[in-house]
C-alpha cells in the first residue's frame, strides 16, 4: 500500500516530478560518460607511457631505483628472465644494460642514456619498435647497430646507414668506445626520449660496457597493466629470493603517479559538489510538497494511520524518484559511452603534440565499465537517500493536532 501510495503522490504534481526526474538524470549521465572517459584515458596513458621505456614492472639490484650506476648488476639474467615469464600475468621479461655516454658524429657530441636491448624480447614490450619514423627496428641478427631518437639524431646531423661514436664508462673503470651504425629513428612525441635515447643490442652492450653475463634491470610486460599488478606478490617473492627488488608502476613513473592521483582528487571535488548539489535540490522539492502535505499528514494521523508509516511513505517517494532518475541517467549515459567507445573522440591536430607528450593518441576511447557505470549512480542515490532523513524525521515529529493547526 505505501508504494502505491507513494507512486500516486509522485504524480500529483508532475511537472515538479519531472523536473526533478531531468535534474537527477541529466547529472547521473554525465557522471557516467565522464567517468568512463577520465577513467579510460588515465589507463590508456599508463600503459602508453610505460610501454614506451620502463615496462608495466621491473626487476632491479637493490638501491639501483635511487642510484642507477652501472656497478648495480644482475647476474645472469637469463634464469630469472625464464622464472618471471613463468608468473601468470606475465608474458615478456626483458633485460638490459643502462648506461650514459657521449654520442658523436664529427664535430657534434650530445649526451645520451645508451640502452642495451635483446631485440626479440624488446619489440614485444616496447612501444620503440612501431615508433620508427625511419629506417628499422633491431633484429636478433643485429650487432653493431643502433636506433635513436629523432631529435638526437638531428641535434647529431645522423641518418640511416650513418655512423655514430659511443664513449663512456664501463663498469671496470675502463673505456666504453664503440662506432654503432644507425639503422632506424624512432620518433615517440616525448621530447627527453627523442632527445637522448638509443638503443643497441645487448649483447653488443655488454661488451662494450663489461657486462659480460650481466644486466642493470629486467623490463616486465604482459597483456595488461592489471594482470602484472596482480603478479606483482609472485614477483616480490622472486626477487627477495635472488636479493633484487621489484618496482611497480608507481614506482617506476611516480611523477605521473602523482600527477594522476591529484587529478583524480580534484575531479572527485567537483563530481561531490555536483551530488550535493543534486541531491539538496530533490531534497528541497520534497520538503515543498511536505509543507504543502501538512494538512493531508494530519489527516491521515486522525484516521489512525502511524507518524513511522507516513514517514516511510514520504521516503519511499523520495527513493523512488531517485531510482527513476538514476536508471534513465544510467541508461542515457551508457548508450553515449558505448557509442564513443566505438567511434572515439578526435581532438584537434593542435593538441596532438601535446597529448604526445603523455604517450596518448588523437583520438581518445571512453569505456564503459562496471565502476565507471555504478558510481556516479550509487552516489546520487546514496546522497538523496540520506538526505530523505530529513523529512522523514519531520514527518515523524508532526501529531494530528499539530498538523492540523499548521494548515
Amino acid at each position: 500500500m505505501l508504494f502505491a501510495l507513494a507512486w500516486r503522490n509522485l504524480w500529483r504534481r508532475p511537472q515538479r516530478t519531472v523536473l526533478s526526474l531531468l535534474s537527477i538524470t541529466i547529472v547521473t549521465a554525465l557522471l557516467v560518460f565522464v567517468l568512463s572517459f577520465q577513467i579510460a584515458v588515465y589507463g590508456t596513458m599508463k600503459e602508453a607511457t610505460l610501454r614506451m621505456i620502463d615496462g608495466y614492472a621491473q626487476i632491479q639490484p637493490a638501491g639501483y631505483a635511487g642510484d642507477p650506476a652501472l656497478e648495480r648488476t644482475i647476474v645472469h639474467p637469463e634464469s630469472l628472465v625464464r622464472q618471471a615469464v613463468a608468473i601468470e600475468g606475465v608474458a615478456t621479461a626483458a633485460p638490459r644494460v643502462n648506461a650514459f655516454a657521449i654520442l658523436a658524429n664529427g664535430e657534434r657530441s650530445y649526451g645520451a642514456m645508451v640502452i642495451g636491448v635483446d631485440p626479440s624480447g624488446e619489440a614485444k614490450l616496447s612501444s620503440i619498435a612501431a615508433m620508427i619514423r625511419r629506417g628499422r627496428y633491431l633484429e636478433p641478427s643485429d650487432r653493431n647497430t643502433a636506433v635513436i631518437g629523432d631529435l638526437l639524431a638531428r641535434n647529431l646531423g645522423l641518418g640511416v646507414g650513418q655512423r655514430v661514436t659511443l664513449l663512456g664508462a664501463a663498469r671496470d673503470g675502463s673505456v666504453a668506445a664503440d662506432a654503432l651504425r644507425i639503422v632506424g629513428i624512432f620518433r615517440s612525441g616525448v621530447p627527453e626520449l627523442d632527445r637522448s635515447v638509443l638503443e643497441m643490442p645487448l649483447a653488443r652492450a655488454q661488451d662494450t660496457f663489461g657486462m659480460t653475463g650481466r644486466a642493470n634491470t629486467i623490463a616486465l610486460a604482459g597483456p595488461s597493466l592489471s594482470g602484472v599488478n596482480e603478479a606483482l606478490p609472485a614477483l616480490d617473492v622472486l626477487g627477495r629470493r635472488h636479493g633484487l627488488a621489484v618496482l611497480d608502476w608507481t614506482a617506476l613513473e611516480p611523477a605521473m603517479s602523482d600527477a594522476i592521483s591529484l587529478k583524480i582528487a580534484t575531479s572527485m571535488l567537483f563530481y561531490v559538489t555536483l551530488v550535493v548539489v543534486v541531491a539538496f535540490i530533490i531534497l528541497n522539492t520534497l520538503l515543498m510538497s511536505v509543507l504543502e502535505r501538512t494538512r493531508e499528514f494530519g489527516t491521515l494521523f486522525a484516521l489512525g494511520m502511524r507518524p513511522s508509516l507516513i514517514g516511510r511513505m514520504v521516503w519511499i517517494e523520495l527513493l523512488g524518484l531517485a531510482l527513476l532518475g538514476c536508471a534513465a541517467g544510467l541508461s542515457i549515459g551508457a548508450v553515449v559511452t558505448l557509442w564513443f567507445q566505438q567511434h572515439g573522440i578526435l581532438y584537434p591536430a593542435a593538441m596532438a603534440k601535446f597529448l604526445a607528450q603523455y604517450g596518448l593518441p588523437q583520438r581518445l576511447f571512453p569505456v564503459l565499465s562496471p565502476l565507471s557505470a555504478s558510481l556516479g549512480p550509487g552516489a546520487i542515490l546514496a546522497a538523496i537517500a540520506l538526505g530523505g532523513i530529513v523529512p522523514y524525521v519531520r514527518v515523524r515529529r508532526l501529531t494530528a493536532a499539530l498538523a492540523m493547526r499548521a494548515a
